[in-house]
Formats: structure tokens, C-alpha cells, sequence
């Protein structure tokens, strides 16, 4: 064939590809939302204006949809491309969770009209049949790029479950696709996701799902969409902060990440007294050494929503990417956090405290979405309001949870306190007539206390549906002093590591121990010592001790690998939940690895079913009510502190 005509056919192939995308730079807007945990009210914040402290109420998600609202009638004025997504763990949390479980984030979720969202590992908390409800229940495809469902009965070929989901914008107007086949001549936009590659240490409840490398399914998801010519590409995930920066790094072709799982609200908060944290909108170069790759996420409990606007070079590479996180605020301030209506502010104050809030970039003043909080008011508020039961005790000052101890030294006030209550309940003559054992420690991981306790009224609720939510059985099982220490040097090695799950970091009563970082990441236990007959002996590694914890962590999740080690052939462990109202143990023979890489439970007789009628789980929650009630009624924090760590 002769060479021009070649050329000229070439050059009208080449013309109708190019065709297809315009020239000109386009321009992506991304509102985004993760880890709200069924927060579907406001949540109670401090916050210092212009060196005042003050008291209000931050988000809910009739906040959160106003604000989405806006940022749509904005963005269609400008006749702009606008995507609203969410990065993972919407479950759990509040007692609305603990009430509906997941059919009320379907269906508050689904009203605020997301167009997509990350599986978050909260999101596995219950099992994969009503998980499978929820994903089937919303109107937005759920993604996980990561996550094989081939082979789970109840997961396998649902619809709405997509590694990724795409998008064609002209202007504000999108239309979603289901190929590329579908694709006219607009910018289409690939949105893809990820959850974490470790669920299995993290959740029991995996059934036959299987969790691929998050770096090397997403580079897989991202090559096959290049090869489908797909030139924007958006990654919604639920992996953390640290492993969203290395997902930047090592993947080339993701123009935007947009994050969750630690809670990272990403900015310069000291102007309203809070932490300046890392940046928002911070850019990485990619592997290749020429793409680059934007990393944005938005805090937690549905208190702020981040806007970010990525800015494209005609041949599809990330040029300018820019935004900010807004914390979304109640009009109504007060001087105290009891909140009575003489500590409300008014008139001039009220204005001067409005007047701050509207030169600072990073909060606003919203009202709540009538519609939605109507809804919430009607068809769930009053059953939560049921739930709360009585009062057990009083806060009389904040008792501030954090999973791990700060540069200061300062850790949780409110894990020693359940530690404390667990070692209380399973040495109260009730329980010791159903175990026959008397506990000598307590071992709690920080990452199943959900929130710290604010001044005022402490009820049942407030325990069994917010702080101690997930229903755990209480577990004793016989431990050496030699296994202890090794537990508590890996759980405490897996934390201190920049941008690591703090979740498995331990704390105690009864046992208090000294933990000195000597590298980076890594260090060693100076002192380990437990309380016998009133004063502190020193722990004996050939000793056997009784230790109690939740049955979670004494399955070895969260990272806490040496209580499966311990148990792997043969165990002593009792499992304590009420059956028809009688406390029942559970004997347990040993451990093992399910198929999808969860931790099976192996009973001697009958198996411990949580979800069988009769059968109340939530000892754990039960044993801090009983302890507040029974010992605290006036709740503080416990002094001297039983963990001491020491920071480089």
C-alpha cells in the first residue's frame, strides 16, 4: 500500500482518538467523607476561638448532606465536574449501629446520594450475609479493587460490588458506564478501590473472601484501565494515611487517593486550638518518576468533609491539585460543656464568635438538612433514646481515649478503667462460680475502646452501644509469664512504627509494665510486673497466669499473633455470655486458620453463637456496667498509671 495513503489513515486514526478527549486541561472536583461510624447525630468538640474555649456540636449527616448540597449547586453554577465519595467504615460506632446494624447506613448513605465508597474493615464486622445486604441495599457501587469474592456464597455476583466504577463528565453533567464501549468524546473518570490487605488479623468474620497486595492489585486495576484508554484515575481506599503515601509512590498511573481507616483530618487546625497535622493535598511522584499522585483524607466521625480539585494536562497528568478539610458547625456555642441554656452565647458574643468562624478557612457554620434529620428523628431517634436504659454514674471531667501514648507519655484514661472493670468482673463471686478461676491481670487492646467520656450523665447505653460496642465475649485463658511479655512486645512493636494500626497497643490492670523505645519503631520491656496479695512482684516467665480479655483479642486478632500461637494445639480458655439470662462459659480446645486467613474457635461441647436466640456476647460492656455502678459510680481516671512508655 502506498506510504501516504498509510500516513493519512494513520493520521485520521490518530485524529478520532484525540477526538474523543478534549485538549483543553480538565478539571475534577472531589467532595469526600470516611470513617463516619454510624455518627448520624452531631458529636460534642472543643474548639478554641480566638483564645476562648468553647463548646458546640461538630457534623452528623444531616450536616454532612448539607453541605454535599452546596458544594453540587456550586459546582453546577460553575458547570464543573463534581464526584462525592466516601473512604470506608461507615459502621459502627453509636448505638444506631448497635440498634440497625447496616440497613441504616443503606439508607442514610443512599439518601445522600455518594457515588461511590471504600469497603472499610468495619464494614466485615457482622458477617458477609448482611454485608451483602448493605452493598445490595445502597443506590452507589461499593469497591475494593483487592478483594476476590468469587468463592463467598453470599458476596459472589452481586452487582454493586466493583473494583471500579467510571464515570463521563460534560461539565457538571456525569452519566455513569458500564465499559468504555459506552464512552462518547467527554473526560471519563475511573474510580477505583482498595481495602485493606491484612483484614484477616483484623476481622473474624471473612468467610471464603480473599484479600490480594493492595499495591500490586491496584497497579493491575490501573494498567488494565490505561489500556482502555482510560486517562483519569481515582482511588478511594481504606488503608491509612502512611500506606496511602506509599500507594503514591509505588503505583504509577493513580492520579488522586482519597483515604480512610486513620482517621487522619489532614491541615493546619491550631487556629481552633486543635493539632496541625500533616498537609492537605500533598502530591508524590510515582515509581515511574513522572506521574504524580494526589493524597487527600477527611478526618472522622462525619464532623468535616474535604474538597479537593485536581487539575489534568490534556494528556491526562495530574498538573495542580489543591483544597482543605472543613469542619462543619453548629450555630449554638456555649461556655461549658454541660451546655445548660445560661451557658449558651448570645447577642454580641454569639456574633463575635460568628465572625471568627467566617474569616477561617477550615470551618463553617451549617445548618443541618431538614429532610434528613426529620427522617433520622422519626424512624430511628426514638428507639436509640430507648436503648440508653439508666444512669449507672457520673463523669465529672472528660476522660480522653487515645490508642497510643503520646511523646508526653500521656495515654488513655478510659482502657485502664475497662481493663480495670474486666478484671473487677471476672473476680466478682458470680463469675468465679461459673469459671471456678480467679483472674490475676487484665489485657486490653486500645482499639476496642470506641471513644473517651465527656462530663455529665454515664448510661448503660453509653457503654453497650458507643464506648464497648461490638459485643464481646470475655475470655480467661492460661498464659506463661514468658508468653505475656512476648505478646506485649509485639503488640506494642506493631504500633510504634509512623502510620501503624495503634488498635493492638495494650493496656492493663493488675499489670503494669515499662516499655523503652531504643530505634525507631522498635524497643524492649524495661519492667513487667503484676499485683499479688496488694504489692507489685515481678513477672515469672515459667509462671502460668490467669489473664482476662475479650474473646477477640484472646483469638489473636488485631495483631496479638501469640495468643493464637498459645492456643494453636490446646487450650484451657473459658468464653463467658449470657444464655436465656445465666452466665455460661464456653470451653475452648484450640485455634486454627480459617481458609480466608480468619481465626476459627474451636469449643469442647457446645460452640459459643452470638447471634442465637437466647444468647447475649457483650460481657465486655457488661462488666464495665457492673463496675461503674458497683465501684464508680463517681467515674475518674485511675492513678498511678499501669503503662509507661518511653519515646525516642
Amino acid at each position: 500500500m502506498n506510504k501516504s495513503i498509510v500516513a493519512g489513515m494513520l493520521a485520521l486514526a490518530l485524529a478520532g482518538c484525540a477526538s474523543q478527549q478534549p485538549e483543553q486541561p480538565f478539571t475534577l472536583t472531589v467532595a469526600h467523607i470516611n470513617d463516619t461510624h454510624s455518627h448520624f447525630d452531631a458529636t460534642d468538640a472543643r474548639l478554641e476561638l480566638g483564645n476562648q474555649a468553647l463548646f458546640t456540636r461538630l457534623g452528623g449527616h444531616p450536616r454532612l448532606q448539607s453541605h454535599a448540597e452546596s458544594l453540587r449547586r456550586q459546582a453546577e453554577a460553575a458547570d464543573q465536574p463534581l464526584l462525592f465519595v466516601h473512604g470506608g467504615d461507615a459502621w459502627q460506632g453509636t448505638g444506631y449501629f448497635k440498634l440497625n446494624q447496616g440497613a441504616m447506613n443503606a439508607d442514610i448513605l443512599s439518601r445522600m446520594r455518594l457515588d461511590a465508597m471504600a469497603l472499610g474493615n468495619h464494614e466485615f464486622d457482622l458477617d458477609n450475609e448482611r454485608l451483602a445486604a448493605f452493598i445490595g441495599g445502597v443506590d452507589f457501587p461499593v469497591l475494593a479493587a483487592n478483594l476476590d469474592a468469587s468463592r463467598d456464597p453470599h458476596l459472589s455476583g452481586l452487582e454493586n460490588l466493583r473494583p471500579y466504577v467510571l464515570y463521563e463528565f460534560d461539565g457538571h453533567d456525569k452519566e455513569r458506564l458500564e465499559s468504555m464501549d459506552d464512552a462518547g468524546d467527554d473526560p471519563v473518570v475511573a474510580v477505583i478501590g482498595l481495602v485493606l490487605e491484612d483484614m484477616a488479623e483484623i476481622s473474624p468474620n471473612l468467610g471464603e473472601l480473599i484479600f490480594e497486595r493492595e499495591v500490586l492489585a491496584a497497579q493491575r486495576t490501573v494498567r488494565a484501565l490505561r489500556e482502555q484508554e482510560v486517562k483519569h484515575i481515582v482511588a478511594i481506599t481504606h488503608l491509612g494515611l502512611e500506606r496511602d503515601q506509599r500507594l503514591a509512590k509505588e503505583v504509577n498511573g493513580i492520579d488522586l487517593i482519597v483515604g480512610g481507616h486513620s482517621h487522619s483530618l489532614l491541615g493546619n487546625f491550631s487556629n481552633l486550638g486543635w493539632d496541625q497535622n500533616e498537609p492537605y493535598a500533598q502530591v508524590f511522584t510515582n515509581q515511574d518518576g513522572r506521574g504524580k499522585t494526589c493524597v487527600v483524607q477527611a478526618g472522622q466521625y462525619a464532623q468535616a468533609m474535604g474538597r479537593v480539585s485536581v487539575t489534568f494536562t490534556p494528556d491526562g497528568r495530574v498538573s495542580q491539585c489543591d483544597g482543605g478539610n472543613t469542619l462543619l458547625s453548629d450555630h449554638a456555642f456555649f461556655r461549658d460543656i454541660r451546655r445548660a441554656e445560661q451557658h449558651r452565647l448570645a447577642g454580641q458574643d454569639a456574633a463575635r464568635v460568628a465572625a471568627f468562624i467566617e474569616a477561617q478557612p477550615n470551618i463553617a457554620l451549617v445548618e443541618e438538612d431538614p429532610a434528613l434529620r426529620a427522617h433520622i428523628d422519626e424512624q430511628y431517634k426514638p428507639a436509640l433514646d430507648r436503648a440508653y436504659g439508666e444512669v449507672i454514674g457520673h463523669v465529672p471531667v472528660e476522660l480522653k481515649h487515645v490508642r497510643l501514648p503520646g511523646a508526653d507519655g500521656q495515654g488513655s484514661r478510659v482502657a485502664p478503667l475497662v481493663a480495670a472493670s474486666q478484671l473487677y468482673w471476672a473476680n466478682t463471686p458470680a463469675v468465679q462460680a461459673v469459671t471456678g478461676r480467679r483472674a490475676d491481670f487484665a489485657l486490653v487492646g486500645a482499639g476496642g475502646v470506641r471513644n473517651s467520656l465527656e462530663p455529665g450523665e454515664l448510661k448503660e447505653g453509653h457503654v453497650s452501644l458507643e464506648l464497648l460496642p461490638f459485643a464481646n465475649a470475655m475470655s480467661i485463658v492460661s498464659l506463661t509469664g514468658r508468653q505475656v511479655a512476648g505478646l506485649l512486645l509485639e503488640a506494642i512493636n506493631g504500633t510504634l512504627p509512623e502510620g501503624a494500626h495503634t488498635g493492638k497497643f495494650p493496656y492493663s490492670a493488675g499489670l503494669r509494665y515499662e516499655f523503652s523505645e531504643t530505634s525507631k519503631g522498635r524497643g524492649y520491656l524495661s519492667r513487667i510486673e503484676h499485683l499479688a496479695d496488694g504489692r507489685w512482684q515481678k513477672l515469672d516467665p515459667q509462671a502460668g497466669y490467669q489473664v482476662v480479655m475479650t474473646s477477640y483479642n484472646a483469638s489473636g486478632n488485631d495483631g496479638w499473633n501469640t495468643l493464637y500461637t498459645a492456643q494453636q494445639v490446646l487450650t484451657d480458655r473459658l468464653d463467658l455470655a449470657f444464655v436465656d439470662g445465666r452466665l455460661t462459659a464456653f470451653p475452648v480446645a484450640r485455634l486454627s486458620k480459617a481458609s480466608g486467613g480468619g481465626t476459627q474457635v474451636h469449643y469442647i461441647n457446645q460452640p459459643l453463637e452470638c447471634n442465637a436466640e437466647g444468647v447475649r456476647c457483650n460481657t465486655d460492656a457488661q462488666a464495665f456496667i457492673d463496675y461503674v455502678r458497683d465501684q464508680r459510680p463517681v467515674l475518674t481516671e485511675l492513678t498511678p498509671a499501669t503503662v509507661t512508655l518511653n519515646r525516642l
